[in-house]
């Protein structure tokens, strides 16, 4: 069995630019957040706002993912990108420890009114902070060391030292030139949700950079909105002090 690296992240937390970045360096068998197509549109979806006639797919499960994701580490090394609130139920010893596991946080100020931007509706069980904290603070527990944290503000700002420092912590090596890439690409290919909607500005980008903003302020949002951000910042910071530094 290959490694299995599990980048685990929070919805509109440049995840999928990291995983844009994986993708370029050729050497893994890369996935879009598998879990969560099988938590958002499998035959049993468990999103809290789904509706009776929303897409779902017969005989996708999250049991089936698994046994995909096994399949493929059996050929060849898989990074995968996912959030941990979609499979929570599923933390056992065993199952965790097939992963290499890493983690990507982001400020919930940016996430949580991106996510507002692209989601008004959101639910605040789909954010996310919460089960990722949880999941981090479990693996510390059963390791004995916490296992890497990427900040996105960090990632951005520093690319190449962070991306290095990613690769040491789990063990592979650092591929400079997948730091960039041309633009005109097609996230569409890999993303299961809304044909890529997400993703449009990743098809014209160029590389890990800092992005301009074009969301509201926190303090311009709903209430309803800036209550989330109280609940979730804690667990942002829980995670923050054990990030990577360089």
């Amino acid at each position: 069995m290959h490694k299995i690296i599990a980048l685990w992240a929070v919805p509109r937390s440049t995840s999928t630019a990291f995983e844009w970045m994986m993708r370029q360096r050729g050497d893994f068998d890369c996935l879009h957040e598998p879990f969560g197509e099988a938590w958002y549109q499998g035959e049993e979806p468990l999103w809290q706002r789904f509706q009776p006639g929303d897409v779902t797919t017969p005989g996708l499960t999250l049991d089936t993912v698994w046994q995909d994701i096994q399949k493929r580490a059996k050929r060849s090394p898989v990074f995968l990108k996912d959030f941990p609130h979609y499979i929570n139920h599923m933390w056992g010893a065993d199952f965790l420890s097939r992963f290499t596991h890493a983690f990507l946080i982001r400020d919930p100020a940016k996430t949580i009114t991106s996510m507002h931007n692209k989601w008004p509706d959101f639910h605040e069980g789909e954010v996310g902070f919460p089960e990722q904290r949880a999941l981090f603070d479990l693996l510390t527990a059963l390791n004995g060391t916490p296992p890497p944290v990427v900040d996105s503000d960090d990632l951005l700002e520093n690319p190449a030292a962070m991306t290095e420092a990613f690769c040491n912590a789990v063990c592979i090596p650092f591929i400079e030139e997948a730091l960039t890439w041309e633009p005109g690409g097609d996230p569409s290919e890999h993303s299961w949700w809304d044909g890529g909607s997400f993703h449009a500005n990743l098809a014209q980008s160029t590389g890990l950079k800092p992005q301009e903003r074009r969301y509201l302020d926190l303090a311009e949002t709903p209430p309803r909105v800036q209550q989330v951000h109280r609940r979730m910042k804690p667990h942002y910071d829980r995670l923050y002090r054990h990030r990577l530094t360089v």
